[in-house]
């Protein structure tokens, strides 16, 4: 796979050179000059180390990894602040999604080809437990990943707050959802927030939503796939917000 990086040189060099990385792996109990430098590297520039055992990174590297592989991003992540100000740009209320560790990269990729369809000014993701921005969420995206931005954040909570003095609702998708979606008001400034493909929004990101919606089911399952009910919920927001009455 041409987004994983292998050995402690590349892997240093990378961050040096300030290379768009998701996530570093690293075996236990790893020591030395380099590591260590890595290891402060990657601190200052937010990107999570997660130390795993040898065998995972065999499976993903080779034998010749040293104990540290790196997945670097398909494309530089834009700031919080990029996605408000496309929105200011194009002179159009705030229409944002944001990803409650939603770690399948097809889900992502699925997501982004939709966002970008439906003109959403970006996506918000946490910098952990979350898929990030791999070749394969570029391939599942084809070729949206190029037009939508994508934000990565240290805290939900904190991107939410931020979001709220911006005068933008926050708003969750959740199978019980206080309201219906299909009589919800979607042309105001909004979030939609998606949970994890299990477990849905965490509590402490519900919390902080204004409030939830859900989509009528009238068949036996009881859920949506995160990508599936992400493009429903988009497509309602074009909906409501440009399309002519048939």
């Amino acid at each position: 796979m041409d987004d994983i990086l292998a050995g402690r040189n590349p892997v240093r060099e990378a961050l040096r050179a300030g290379r768009p990385l998701h996530k570093i792996l690293m075996a236990p109990r790893l020591e030395g000059r380099v590591i260590g430098e890595i290891l402060a590297l990657a601190r200052s520039q937010g990107i999570p180390v997660q130390r795993v055992d040898r065998p995972v990174l065999d499976k993903m590297a080779g034998s010749r990894h040293q104990g540290v592989v790196a997945l670097a991003a398909a494309r530089s992540y834009a700031e919080l602040e990029d996605l408000l100000f496309l929105a200011r740009e194009k002179q159009e209320p705030p229409f944002l999604i944001m990803l409650d560790q939603v770690e399948d990269p097809h889900n992502l990729g699925a997501i982004l080809r939709s966002a970008e369809a439906a003109g959403a000014h970006g996506i918000i993701i946490p910098r952990r437990r979350t898929a990030g921005l791999t070749t394969a969420v570029a391939r599942a995206a084809a070729g949206a990943l190029e037009y939508v931005p994508v934000a990565r954040v240290t805290n939900l909570s904190q991107a939410i707050a931020r979001l709220k003095a911006e005068g933008i609702w926050v708003i969750g998708a959740e199978g019980d959802g206080t309201k219906e979606a299909f009589a919800t008001d979607f042309t105001i400034p909004l979030v939609l927030v998606f949970g994890s493909e299990g477990r849905g929004l965490s509590p402490l990101v519900r919390s902080h939503c204004d409030f939830t919606v859900r989509l009528p089911l009238r068949g036996r399952i009881n859920s949506l796939n995160v990508a599936a009910a992400a493009s429903v919920l988009m497509y309602e927001v074009v909906r409501q917000r440009y399309s002519c009455p048939v």
